[in-house]
């Protein structure tokens, strides 16, 4: 099969977030399984040109009511026979940021931007003489992939099948219906496709109404979406596309995340030998300026500190249960990340008034190794969750999280039992600062009162298999049922 990843990040090129390495890992899979995989993102102003090769001649793309004449340059992904092509158009993504920047969140002309991206991939196609089977678009910035294909492409790419995955449906594309224009679409599309959202333009809901099948990153989330309470104003479009929407849980790349032959930490362990782990664990200890002391559990957090991570019900001021935790429990809290400026500063807070409470601004990739790798527990209180990663590195470290029931982290954890032992973790239903409070003190519990437990529910979280292999045979099967329906829309 010939697929198209039409994106815009892919590790190791551009990165904001979980997207960049699902897409690389899901391509790495496809393309061990014998499929021809391609990539297509923008060349933002952060990647090296001098890297890549440039492809002779520019690319006419149309853009709005007139065209842009775009640069292609030719990478590889790492580790494969995958082909990464980037678009080049400095007007556009010579500038910082691949969204937008701390100064502008948001680029005005995202519209525009990532429907260049999305209607040069088509260019790209027959600029190669290749017509992919399957045009897998991801998230809102390549939504337009499918609308186009539906609506504007033919010919060549009339056997052609689109697929959309929603990998966080908290960011949608909406903008005003100025903008509109610049996607280069007749105006009856504004309704006739679905774009129309309150007077505003939603481009990812055009392209969920739209694509010929739709996935998102767990089955728990892919239900969740279709529900008021977490589908983000488009529930009820998702409900009535359910027949066409599945839910494919997120893999682990095992060759950067396996305790076994982990890198970045100071000593290899496995569910056979978890010797190491402990010497990661005084690694981390003193990493972070915390007492070298085996014997207290060591609970940490790697995350964006944002509202989506529960942050308010863990370390809002004066109501959230971090404080608590630290002066109740005979435990050590680290915590490692960066985003909304009250909960930085709150952090730095806790950091000075509890001994046992350490706090690192921003993101190192050496160091939330070792927090998996040394941590006891990870905590993991996320508001909503579509699939998560930290949790799966997590066990497969034999750091047993502490999450919130929801998303991909209710497919991935097993609750523990302290009648039987069983389970990988702990959960709780409602987040709110005591629901925390409550199950990490749980966790702390069974840590010294549950010795066998915990080394035996380690074990267990270590062996689990969350390889790409799994997901990306569920993708090869939607693909063939997105190549089905776009059969049927022919006839």
């Amino acid at each position: 099969m010939k697929i198209l990843m039409v994106t815009s990040e892919v590790t190791p090129y551009a990165k904001s977030g979980g997207l960049a390495d699902a897409v690389a890992a899901l391509s790495r899979s496809l393309s061990r399984a014998g499929h021809e995989v391609k990539i297509f993102l923008p060349r933002y102003y952060s990647i090296d040109r001098s890297t890549l090769e440039a492809l002779p001649d520019p690319m006419a793309v149309p853009l709005g009511s007139g065209e842009a004449w775009t640069g292609l340059y030719r990478g590889s992904l790492p580790d494969s026979n995958v082909e990464v092509y980037f678009l080049d158009y400095e007007r556009f993504y010579g500038r910082d940021g691949i969204y937008g920047t701390k100064a502008e969140p948001d680029f005005g002309d995202n519209p525009a931007r990532f429907a260049l991206l999305s209607r040069a991939a088509f260019q790209l196609c027959r600029r190669l003489s290749w017509i992919p089977d399957v045009f897998h678009a991801h998230d809102w910035p390549s939504s337009l992939v499918p609308v186009y294909l539906k609506h504007l492409e033919g010919g060549e790419f009339s056997a052609s099948a689109s697929v959309l995955s929603v990998h966080n449906l908290g960011y949608q594309g909406i903008y005003g219906k100025e903008a509109f224009p610049s996607l280069g679409l007749p105006w009856e599309l504004f309704y006739g496709a679905s774009f129309e959202h309150y007077g505003r333009v939603n481009i990812l809901k055009a392209g969920l109404a739209t694509a010929d099948c739709l996935s998102t990153v767990s089955p728990t989330y892919s239900r969740e979406i279709q529900t008021p309470a977490l589908g983000a104003g488009l529930d009820g479009l998702l409900r009535f596309r359910s027949a066409d929407l599945v839910g494919i849980l997120n893999g682990v790349d095992s060759g950067d995340w396996d305790p076994a032959h982990d890198r970045l930490i100071p000593a290899k362990f496995s569910s056979r030998d978890l010797s190491g782990k402990a010497a990661c664990k005084k690694a981390l200890q003193r990493s972070f300026g915390l007492a070298e002391d085996a014997s207290k559990p060591l609970v940490a957090m790697v995350a964006r500190l944002t509202d989506q991570k529960g942050i308010a019900e863990l370390f809002g001021p004066s109501y959230g249960s971090a404080a608590k935790l630290c002066s109740d429990m005979d435990l050590q809290f680290i915590v490692q990340g960066s985003g909304e400026k009250w909960c930085e500063s709150e952090l730095k807070s806790l950091s000075s008034r509890f001994p046992n409470f350490k706090a690192r601004l921003g993101y190192d990739e050496g160091a939330a190794h070792l927090v998996e790798a040394g941590a006891d527990f990870f905590l993991m209180p996320s508001r909503y969750e579509p699939c998560g990663l930290n949790q799966m590195y997590s066990l497969l470290y034999g750091t047993l999280p502490i999450v919130h029931r929801t998303g991909g982290l209710a497919d991935t954890v097993e609750n523990y039992n302290q009648e039987t032992g069983s389970g990988t973790g702990f959960m709780f239903d409602n987040l709110t600062p005591r629901s925390i409070y409550d199950t990490t003190g749980w966790a702390v519990w069974a840590y010294y009162n549950k010795k066998d437990h915990i080394d035996a529910m380690r074990k267990r979280a270590m062996e689990k298999d969350f390889s790409w292999e799994r997901p990306a045979g569920e993708y090869l099967k939607l693909y063939e049922r997105a190549l089905e329906r776009a059969a049927g829309r022919r006839i």
